[in-house]
């Protein structure tokens, strides 16, 4: 058998630099702070995703694009030239619809204002 060799002495430990602070976690909007330009823009906009008037909208302008797309066929006009009358009728959808919202508001706020003006 072979004699096992004497264990070496340990070198002491090296201290440890002390551990730089970290950046404080972000806090949420409802601590109190004031929202950044950034964070209200992103809340407005996941807002208006989220609106009922937004999903009718999409809704009618696909509606709209998938009716040109199946008037289109296979007919004489070309891919490309298919896909412009697709989008052509998808935002003459849009425009309609949004229109109609306006004039609604309109009429609303008209009657609105009469009836406070009473």
């Amino acid at each position: 058998m072979m004699a096992k060799t004497p264990a070496k002495p340990r070198k002491p430990a090296k201290p440890k630099a002390p551990a730089k602070p970290k950046a404080p976690a972000k806090r949420s909007s409802s601590s109190g702070r004031a929202k950044s330009a950034k964070e209200q823009a992103t809340d407005a906009f996941l807002g208006l995703l989220s609106s009922p008037i937004v999903a009718e909208i999409v809704a009618a302008a696909a509606t709209a694009a998938l009716a040109s797309l199946a008037a289109g066929g296979k007919g004489k006009k070309g891919a490309k030239a298919t896909a412009k009358s697709a989008g052509a009728a998808a935002a003459s959808a849009i425009m309609s619809r949004v229109s109609t919202e306006i004039d609604e508001i309109k009429k609303a706020a008209k009657a609105a204002k009469s009836k406070k003006g009473a």
